[in-house]
């Protein structure tokens, strides 16, 4: 066996990566269906890379979207499963910026996506922490909520279509894997420190 083949990670179809992802995310609230429809053309679900790993990242948030839209009310099931999609939001986004975008940002071909990329991590972290200080029993707040679903699936689609596409072009094989353990690691760290911020940012 080569040193360190236990630590590679195995090459999924993407069928069972999305199905992996989306059980991940069920596990949270077993009594939902989930029910994400289809998902944007992509090359990289169920890579062992670092591209496969934030695509299945995308396919739980996925999930974990959809099924909100499916609670009512501020019940055990909403609560619980936002404050989850905020924990797992905020720390792939910092796990994300300094696996991948640190690097690609280096690059002049991809500093534009880089920098689009974490601007809009910003934007959606302001939607999250002004939904988190809202009344989750009130008429608006799935309103909102559903204006954060439609911007952060426009997010993910734009980098598994485009912005992944073209960081792959300057990554080396090596670079994606390693990327991939920078990743994890920064994932576990942010996830277990995250803080829920509740702050109304945009106007009624």
């Amino acid at each position: 066996m080569p040193k360190h083949a236990h630590l590679q990670q195995p090459t999924k179809t993407p069928q069972q990566a999305k199905a992996d992802a989306i059980a991940k995310a069920q596990d949270m609230a077993p009594d939902l269906s989930v029910r994400i429809g289809s998902t944007p053309e992509t090359p990289f679900r169920g890579d062992p890379d670092i591209f496969g790993r934030l695509v299945e990242d995308h396919d739980r948030h996925r999930a974990l979207l959809a099924m909100i839209q499916q609670t009512h009310g501020k019940s055990e099931d909403r609560q619980r499963l936002f404050q989850e999609l905020i924990r797992e939001l905020k720390s792939h986004a910092a796990a994300e910026e300094q696996a991948l975008w640190s690097t690609v940002l280096r690059e002049p071909t991809t500093t534009e996506d880089a920098r689009h990329a974490v601007a809009e991590h910003k934007e959606l972290d302001d939607m999250l922490a002004d939904l988190a200080a809202r009344d989750m029993a009130s008429p608006g707040w799935l309103r909102r909520f559903a204006a954060l679903k439609d911007e952060y699936l426009h997010h993910i689609g734009e980098e598994e279509q485009e912005q992944f596409v073209a960081a792959k072009q300057i990554l080396t094989d090596a670079d994606r894997k390693f990327m991939r353990k920078v990743f994890e690691r920064r994932k576990k760290e942010e996830k277990a420190a995250a803080k829920i911020e509740k702050k109304i940012k945009l106007k009624a």
